[in-house]
């Protein structure tokens, strides 16, 4: 793989690597060192991923097992998944204020799932994964992918309903 073929194929992957490493670091610093290694070692294997059916679930696979490996040898627990909220500039206050508030529920909610069900939920729909492609970045076959999604999605649903129903009950 050439050097331009690589700025265009690979880099520009690094973002969603980053948001991956950060759902296993609060520490932004920690994140950024997990993908730098991550460019570096696909930069050294440059010349064999053309193998590969998908160089990015490679390089997320590579993320990934990085992240676990810093997190063990540290003995760190798994952090919170952060996830990327962007702001909507036409809303009214009130408006804003639930939506921060119903996504640090969400948050919440996430933080208490099974890494598992975190990871793929994070895979499927933030990062916007396949299936196939989650399958291979986990290694775990698509029937797990499915029901785990489902029930983390299930959980997520009825925990916020739960809640909602309640501080209406409440008012």
């Amino acid at each position: 793989m050439t050097v331009e073929k690589f700025k265009i194929e690979v880099l520009p992957l690094k973002h969603k690597l980053y948001r991956f490493a950060k759902g296993f670091f609060k520490s932004i610093p920690e994140a950024e060192d997990i993908v730098q290694e991550v460019l570096v070692r696909l930069w050294v294997r440059r010349e064999s991923l053309g193998e590969y059916k998908s160089i990015e679930a490679f390089a997320m696979t590579v993320t990934r097992n990085l992240c676990l490996d810093r997190l063990k040898s540290k003995g760190y627990k798994t952090e919170e998944l952060t996830i990327v909220h962007q702001q909507v500039s036409h809303i009214t206050p009130y408006n804003k204020l639930e939506m921060e508030d119903t996504f640090a529920k969400i948050q919440m909610i996430l933080n208490t799932l099974p890494e598992q069900q975190r990871q793929i939920i994070h895979l499927r729909d933030i990062e916007g994964f396949e299936f196939e492609e989650i399958a291979e970045i986990l290694n775990i076959n698509l029937n797990t992918i499915r029901v785990n999604l489902s029930r983390a999605r299930k959980r997520i649903k009825e925990t916020l309903q739960n809640t909602y129903d309640y501080e209406f009950a409440r008012n």
